[in-house]
């Protein structure tokens, strides 16, 4: 049963683990910034489809921004692109990992303070948002949403400093968990990456300007040129003179970015940590199929997300390749729910199965995850039903064993199916002939590191940071007790 706040996102129970968001900033004057956002953020939309917005600025001069509920696509007229004009210009796609998918946790979010008007699209989860909230209310800050990105927008517009590099080093020693950031003045574009570097971001070079995005495939697609990767702890200002970067003494010297970027979220095409996403996928399937050899007759993988572990599989294994299952990409880019009677019969609604292709043929099946266990007993029926002899699944990520605090949404600990079950209960459970997990060394071969260079506390219940074990993704939706006041500008 889905727990009561994916109940209330209005989006599908996929079985799936869900990303935070897609961010998107351009630096270009002359250039029309919002309409080249627009198109960095339909690049990203993978990254998040509950709400979409852009915010625009001409050099020295007021904010305007432009949010909405739904897709990228959906989000925008061509008027709204119109009236966003300016040299500058930051972009959101979300998915919400705190705060409920509601128009006023949808970003660009615009913040007030002393010393600098800015407006801040945010990727990740800050897991101390909650104190961090109260304080600022006790500084005599409102709040208008409930999301934990509105809460780091304030910080960094009250922080007791006038340069960026004062003012992100104040906030990094206050946040505790994931953020990666784009925001933006009158004057200024800036990128930030928190100092465990857990969410992607990266810097490119757009004509004669610069754009900032989580992956390089929204730079792919307006045509600017990858530059390299942020780095933990950096902070990147882009204004009028160029580029200038400053990382944070209490930086990691290397990053614990979440290994999922790897295996799900990030989009084949993208640049992770210098490899592209689609090889190292190519690398998953190979390592499963040197793990869990099996004889079969066809490799097929659930699209689209392990189509590339899937072929990585057939290379090495040496068993032909196919598609045997067919994705309605659309299911789960709408608010309208199917009602239970629906849901009960099945995926259908998401893959439809190819007979021709299966029927009396032994499969390996590889899928990139099983997180809570919903999808896959229905790909395993819908395969069965369309003829396949045998279903031997193969999973290119350990089990899931814990929850994700820095982004992700995968559910409580209770509803992790590997959390409660062995492996053998687990290949019972779906209906396969065998099932057969990637290993946490074949990972980090495939992601080529020796090192702990990646967070995996989903797999290990180890994480980079302390954090609470069961949190609440609508925390800040509830009142919470206040902090006394201080002045704004007094550091605790």
């Amino acid at each position: 049963m889905p727990s009561q706040s994916r109940l209330r996102t209005g989006t599908p129970d996929t079985g799936r683990p869900r990303e935070a968001c897609g961010i998107f900033g351009i630096f270009a004057p002359g250039e029309d910034v919002a309409r080249i956002s627009f198109f960095g953020l339909f690049a990203l939309q993978h990254r998040g489809q509950e709400s979409a917005g852009i915010a625009a600025a001409s050099r020295g001069g007021s904010i305007s921004i432009h949010t909405s509920m739904g897709l990228v696509s959906q989000a925008f007229r061509e008027g709204d692109l119109e009236a966003l004009k300016g040299d500058i210009a930051i972009g959101h796609t979300r998915y919400s990992t705190m705060g409920a998918p509601k128009r006023a946790n949808a970003q660009p979010i615009l913040a007030r303070g002393p010393n600098v008007t800015l407006a801040l699209g945010h990727n990740g989860n800050v897991i101390n948002a909650s104190d961090l909230r109260n304080e600022l209310t006790g500084w005599g800050l409102s709040f208008d949403g409930s999301s934990d990105s509105e809460v780091i927008a304030q910080l960094y517009a009250n922080a007791p400093a006038r340069n960026w590099p004062d003012r992100s080093a104040y906030c990094m020693r206050r946040l505790r968990g994931a953020y990666s950031l784009v925001m933006m003045t009158g004057t200024e574009l800036v990128g930030v990456r928190d100092p465990l570097g857990i969410r992607p971001l990266c810097l490119g070079k757009f004509g004669d300007g610069y754009v900032i995005a989580s992956e390089s495939c929204a730079l792919d697609h307006i045509g600017a040129e990858l530059i390299r990767e942020i780095e933990p702890g950096e902070t990147v200002v882009i204004d009028q003179a160029g580029v200038h970067s400053f990382v944070w003494p209490g930086a990691r010297s290397q990053h614990a970015m979440c290994v999922f970027e790897h295996i799900y979220f990030a989009r084949p095409d993208s640049i992770l940590d210098g490899k592209r996403a689609y090889a190292t996928r190519l690398a998953m399937g190979a390592e499963l199929a040197r793990l869990h050899p099996v004889d079969v007759d066809l490799v097929i993988g659930v699209p689209d997300s392990a189509t590339a572990a899937a072929v990585g599989y057939s290379r090495e294994s040496g068993t032909p390749y196919g598609e045997g299952l067919v994705k309605n990409r659309y299911v789960g880019r709408t608010f309208i729910q199917p009602d239970q009677k629906l849901r009960d019969l099945g995926v259908q609604l998401k893959f439809n199965p190819v007979p021709e292709a299966i029927a009396g043929k032994r499969l390996v099946v590889v899928d990139d995850s099983i997180v809570r266990g919903t999808t896959t007993p229905r790909v395993v029926k819908l395969l069965r039903k369309a003829g396949a002899s045998e279903v031997h699944l193969r999973i290119c990520a350990p089990p899931i064993i814990s929850t994700c605090h820095f982004g992700v949404d995968m559910g409580r600990m209770t509803e992790l199916i590997a959390a409660q079950r062995s492996v053998e209960q687990i290949r019972a459970f779906v209906g396969a002939d065998t099932l057969g997990f990637l290993d946490m060394p074949g990972l980090m071969r495939a992601v080529d590191v020796d090192d702990n260079r990646y967070c995996r506390g989903c797999f290990t219940g180890i994480y980079p940071i302390p954090v609470q074990l069961d949190m609440d993704k609508l925390q800040l939706e509830r009142p919470t007790a206040v902090a006394a006041p201080k002045p704004i500008g007094v550091r605790s």
